[in-house]
C-alpha cells in the first residue's frame, strides 16, 4: 500500500469544462465502488477516456485518487456553509450543520469509505475536512454561549467530542457497534449537543 504521495495536479480553475465533468463522474465511481482496487486502464474504461486524459488530471492513480477525494470534502464543506448562510440562532445552524454531513455522507458507499481508511494519502484530506468540521462546530456554540442559547461550556471540548463522534460515524465504527445508520447516528448527534447545552 502506498502510504504518501504528494499529490501534484491542477487547480480547479485550470480545467476545461471536460475534465470538470470527468473529475464529477470519477467522483461517483468512487463513492459508489471505491477506489483501491481499480487500475488507470479500467479507470479510462468505466470513464470512456484515454490514459492520456487521465494523466492530464494528475500523473499517478494514487494523485487521481487524492484529487478526487479532496474534491468530495471539499464539495461538502462548500454545500455545508451554503446551507447554514442566512441562519442566525445557533441550535438550528448545529442541527442543519449535522443533518448535511449525513445527507452528504449517504453518497458514500461503504468500499469508498474503507478506502479512504486504507490510503493514508486519502485519510489526510478526511481527517483535514474532520478537523474543519469540529472548528465550525466550536465556533456555533461559542456563538450559542454569547447569544444566550446556550450554557456556559467549554466549547474547545465539547466541539473535539463532537469531532470524534464525527470520526466515528464516517468510519462506520459507530453505525457497526450500534447498528444504526449514518442519518440516525448524526440526528443523535444533533440532539446530544442541542440538548446538552440547552440553557436551564
Amino acid at each position: 500500500m502506498v502510504e504518501r504521495v504528494t499529490p501534484r495536479v491542477p487547480r480547479d480553475r485550470q480545467l476545461t469544462g471536460r475534465q470538470r465533468a470527468l473529475l464529477a463522474e470519477l467522483e461517483e465511481l468512487f463513492l459508489a465502488e471505491g477506489f483501491l482496487g481499480f487500475t488507470l486502464d479500467e479507470l479510462a474504461a468505466k470513464t470512456r477516456c484515454s490514459k492520456s486524459t487521465l494523466y492530464a488530471l494528475a500523473p499517478s492513480k494514487e494523485q487521481l485518487a487524492v484529487h478526487v477525494v479532496t474534491r468530495f470534502f471539499k464539495g461538502a464543506a462548500d454545500m455545508l456553509e451554503d446551507r447554514i448562510a442566512g441562519l442566525t440562532d445557533a441550535r438550528e445552524i448545529i442541527g442543519e450543520y449535522l443533518a448535511g454531513i449525513s445527507e452528504y455522507l449517504n453518497r458514500a458507499s461503504a468500499e469508498f469509505m474503507r478506502d479512504i481508511g486504507d490510503f493514508a494519502p486519502a485519510r489526510a484530506a478526511y481527517e483535514m475536512n474532520s478537523r474543519a468540521a469540529a472548528g465550525r462546530i466550536r465556533e456555533f456554540i461559542k456563538q450559542g454561549v454569547g447569544d444566550g442559547v446556550f450554557r456556559e461550556v467549554h466549547a474547545t471540548l465539547i466541539a473535539e467530542m463532537a469531532g470524534l463522534l464525527v470520526e466515528s460515524i464516517q468510519t462506520g465504527v459507530l453505525g457497526a457497534r450500534t447498528g444504526v445508520s449514518d442519518a440516525e447516528a448524526f440526528t443523535a448527534l444533533a440532539e446530544l449537543l442541542l440538548g446538552g447545552l440547552a440553557t436551564r
